[in-house]
């Protein structure tokens, strides 16, 4: 597989398992086969987002021949419904979908298992208004993750709970805004920041030096 580069990490690039067509290029002239006009438009608004899907699976499942099943699985399921798509984010979309075949590969391969994280969330005002501001400055966090090597990161990612981990991904290296995740993940925008903070948080624990680690986490807290 080939590798490129997403906002912080490397991202993992799946296989092409459908073929792509270019940006504006429409059903072959006088092509009147049931259904054309739906393959066409799903490959020119689903298909280009298959690389982050499999990105996300990689991440969620830690299993790259997985993750590819899961991906061809996801990209089956997203065509069959692709006709009641009414979303406003396709990628989004089709990310909930991976998210779906990954619980479902998951729990056949080794059963389901559950996970309780306690954890608090921002009101949705609160969220809301957050959200309506312009970016901040990075926070010592987003410049840890910033300059983290490659390597180190996508272990430090890997290691943390799974609900911080998939926010940390869809934001940081699909850069999907916080209303997409909450679509992806079914969780309040509220939640998907708190978890955000968390995953955060948790990678600069991870990967800053003892010491450092705790000045800039009593840091970001103030």
């Amino acid at each position: 597989m080939t590798q490129g580069t997403g906002r912080y990490l490397v991202k993992v690039i799946a296989p092409p398992f459908f073929t792509r067509k270019r940006a504006g290029s429409g059903p072959a002239p006088g092509d009147s086969r049931p259904g054309a006009g739906l393959v066409h438009e799903f490959n020119r608004t689903i298909v280009p987002h298959m690389d982050g899907a499999y990105n996300l699976a990689r991440y969620l499942t830690h299993d790259a021949t997985l993750s590819e099943d899961v991906v061809q699985d996801a990209m089956v399921r997203a065509f069959r419904a692709f006709g009641q798509f009414r979303g406003e984010s396709p990628r989004a979309w089709l990310f909930a979908i991976v998210r779906n075949c990954c619980r479902t590969a998951q729990a056949g391969a080794r059963g389901t298992v559950s996970l309780v994280i306690h954890e608090s969330s921002l009101s949705e005002e609160a969220a809301a208004q957050i959200a309506r501001q312009p970016d901040p400055s990075p926070s010592p966090e987003e410049e840890v993750l910033r300059k983290a090597d490659v390597t180190g990161l996508r272990a430090a990612i890997e290691a943390i709970p799974e609900p911080f981990r998939e926010v940390i991904v869809l934001r940081e290296l699909e850069e999907l805004s916080y209303a997409e995740i909450a679509e992806v993940t079914g969780v309040p925008i509220g939640t998907v920041m708190s978890r955000l903070a968390r995953g955060r948080a948790t990678l600069a624990k991870e990967l800053l030096p003892p010491g450092q680690a705790s000045n800039e986490q009593s840091r970001s807290m103030k």
